[in-house]
């Protein structure tokens, strides 16, 4: 009994180290996402930038974990800032009941290209026109229970409207 103390602290020790804090929900599960869409679209083309959106929900680890990822990292933030409008479009597909909820929902992925086939999350990016140049499954960006920032830096720097309008 003597150690109890020192039993006590290992515990509490390990305990600290193996919780992890929560990811912060990012996606507004209250707006429509077609006027979110609508809405970036229309900034995109004022500021000329493309719009990337982030399908998933906040239901999602591996949506919350990139939006954590790259507001974590100084060099992806600033690629965005600079060239994206980025929005976290929230789908939900166990929570898109009712014809109304059902039908805007499949209007947005349509819009979207259908990109839920690679599941979550999943990024499309739009030209300022809302055509999408490219859907991103994001699993090819992944490493270990995390993301690769180079992978990510370069699928970035690869959708930036000087990238794509060169001549």
């Amino acid at each position: 009994m003597r150690n109890l103390p020192a039993i006590v602290l290992a515990c509490l020790l390990c305990l600290a180290a193996c919780s992890e804090e929560p990811l912060k929900k990012v996606y507004n599960e209250d707006i429509d996402p077609v006027e979110q869409i609508d809405s970036a679209l229309a900034k995109a083309g004022a500021e000329g930038k493309f719009v990337i959106c982030q399908v998933g929900g906040n239901w999602c680890p591996w949506c919350l974990r990139f939006a954590d990822f790259i507001t974590g990292n100084e060099e992806i933030s600033k690629i965005i800032s600079e060239n994206f409008i980025y929005i976290h479009v929230n789908y939900n597909p166990r929570k898109a009941s009712g014809p109304e909820k059902t039908e805007r929902a499949a209007e947005m992925m349509g819009r979207l290209g259908n990109p839920s086939r690679f599941g979550y999350p999943v990024l499309v990016v739009l030209d300022e026109n809302g055509t999408v140049l490219h859907i991103q499954d994001s699993s090819f960006l992944e490493e270990g229970k995390g993301y690769n920032a180079d992978k990510v830096i370069r699928f970035f720097r690869s959708w930036t409207p000087s990238a794509v309008n060169m001549q």
